[in-house]
């Protein structure tokens, strides 16, 4: 993954401007996934400017300034003379660009770095402004500096994370240029154009104090758990269907007694998507015995709305840390530079493991209506395992078991990272967030997610298949539809059934699901 070319940019934003704001979700994901190339505006620009003058005020100055004049962490009490202050910043990069283990997804480090720029760009930390004109320049030529998987512990920023991209900027360390290949940073900034900057007073120290990397992942999580989230409430509505559930429970009236608004929105989604459904209708009448659905059919919503209402509360700290200026020792608008502890990553950390817990319940909700199909004693008259010659055949058996697999991984990943901390820096810092161990971990939790609502799409639409000569709703039948024009083949004898699996994960990854259903009966809530 780590090596992968650029993607070609899509189009969907030109470029990002960044300024004294904060970058919106979709300009975050713009740069990362799709290559929107970055410039400063005016306004950031003079903010940097005025912010620089106030550093170098300080730094001439004879009294010691934190991060200015003097050491870090522990070692804040020394005073550093003039002449060895560029020193101090580029051992600072150097020494903490220690990270270790697989190369971070160029997502994420691009993320890492916008965001970065961003609080730069707001005249809070001290850099000069040839420093931030540079990082924008690597993101808009697809420079992406190597970052290691381990060495932050959320706190003072994510600190090795970021002084890897620090370092590149110094023409230092190894980078992945826009065709993905691997090179060192002088070479690759000097193939587009780019001059490496001598880093002066604050500037390294400036480039590494930031929630960044785990900021980053937690908007990216956002905007693929909105996907993953309606698209469940797809893969949950061919379930009921092709089970023989009923709609009634995801009526309105029933929902406003329970006035949760995710729930309701989740409800109203299941009852679009069953509409004109004629094997809902099948058995809608007065011959129908089945008084009641098992949980993980009627519950739906209320599982599914939980996790919308946690994940807006997720996207509410995201925007308030979008909105934020993280450094230490910040630059204050009437020119003092005061030491604070906004770099703590707990507000981010401790929803990314929210986020960690909705993953893991909405895969097994999802993955008890896979198993309902498979158990000829729950679905309703489909054969056992939805085989085509029972007992000669296996039919998908063993795609439940992947579901189970993966469900048992994401409960593990759901244990906070956030209820932990260890002390560094000789004890300096002797609490910390691990808000990125957080972040990564759900990374691995939305992957994981991925793979179980496709299972379940691919389960249900062969109980649909089988359910004919009865028609399914034009929703669920354009879902049915985009798996059989995708070659993943309908009812029959066993085949290789791997690929079909991984094909209907990228349906679902790209969205290709949802908009199959959108484009039948219009937007999901």
């Amino acid at each position: 993954m780590a090596g992968e070319s650029f993607a070609e940019f899509d189009g969907c934003m030109d470029e990002v401007v960044v300024s004294v704001g904060p970058v919106s979700f979709a300009e975050l994901v713009a740069v990362t996934r799709y290559g929107a190339p970055v410039r400063l505006s005016a306004e950031s620009r003079s903010a940097i400017t005025t912010a620089r003058s106030y550093v170098e005020e300080l730094a001439a100055a004879p009294t010691p300034a934190y991060g200015i004049s003097t050491g870090f962490g522990a070692l804040a009490n020394r005073h550093i003379p003039v002449e060895m202050r560029a020193q101090l910043q580029k051992s600072l990069v150097r020494s903490h660009a220690a990270g270790s283990g697989p190369e971070v997804e160029r997502e994420v480090v691009r993320g890492l770095m916008l965001l970065r720029l961003s609080t730069l760009a707001t005249g809070r930390t001290g850099v000069r402004l040839e420093t931030a004109e540079l990082m924008a320049g690597l993101l808009s030529h697809g420079i992406t500096p190597v970052v290691r998987e381990y060495g932050s512990l959320g706190c003072s920023g994510d600190l090795a994370p970021l002084a890897h991209c620090a370092l590149a900027l110094m023409g230092e360390g190894e980078v992945r240029d826009a065709s993905g290949a691997l090179l060192p940073a002088a070479e690759a900034l000097a193939a587009v154009g780019l001059v490496p900057v001598e880093f002066e007073a604050k500037e390294g120290l400036a480039l590494i104090n930031g929630t960044d990397g785990m900021l980053g992942m937690l908007v990216l999580a956002i905007s693929d758990l909105d996907l993953l989230l309606k698209t469940a409430d797809i893969s949950a509505a061919m379930s009921v269907e092709g089970l023989l559930g009923t709609d009634r429970v995801f009526a309105p009236e029933l929902q406003a007694i329970r006035p949760h608004p995710g729930q309701q929105a989740s409800a109203a989604n299941l009852a679009r998507i069953l509409a004109d459904s004629g094997v809902v209708a099948s058995h809608r009448g007065p011959d129908c015995n089945r008084v009641q659905d098992a949980y993980s059919l009627r519950c739906s919503p209320q599982v599914h709305g939980a996790a919308r209402d946690t994940m807006a509360h997720c996207a509410q700290v995201a925007e308030r840390e979008l909105a934020s200026a993280v450094d230490n020792p910040v630059v204050l608008a009437d020119g003092r530079v005061e030491s604070n502890g906004n770099f703590h990553g707990a507000p981010v950390a401790y929803v990314l493991d929210f986020a960690a817990i909705i993953a893991a319940d909405v895969a097994s909700i999802s993955e008890r209506r896979t198993d309902r199909f498979l158990d000829k004693s729950r679905n309703q008259g489909l054969p056992p395992f939805l085989a085509d010659d029972p007992g000669v055949d296996s039919g998908h058996m063993i795609a439940q078991y992947t579901q189970a697999a993966i469900v048992s991984e994401l409960k593990r990943l759901a244990n906070p990272a956030s209820v932990d901390s260890i002390p560094s820096s000789a004890m300096q810092e002797d609490h910390v967030s691990m808000g990125w161990s957080a972040a990564r971990k759900l990374r691995k939790s939305i992957d994981g997610l991925t793979r179980v609502i496709a299972i379940e799409v691919l389960t249900a639409a062969r109980g649909l298949d089988l359910r004919a000569p009865l028609v399914p709703s034009p929703a669920t039948a354009a879902v049915v539809a985009l798996l059989r024009s995708s070659g993943i083949q309908g009812p029959g004898p066993d085949r290789y059934l791997s690929p079909e699996i991984e094909a209907a994960v990228e349906l679902v990854r790209s969205g290709a699901v949802l908009t199959a259903v959108e484009d039948a009966i219009g937007e999901l809530a």
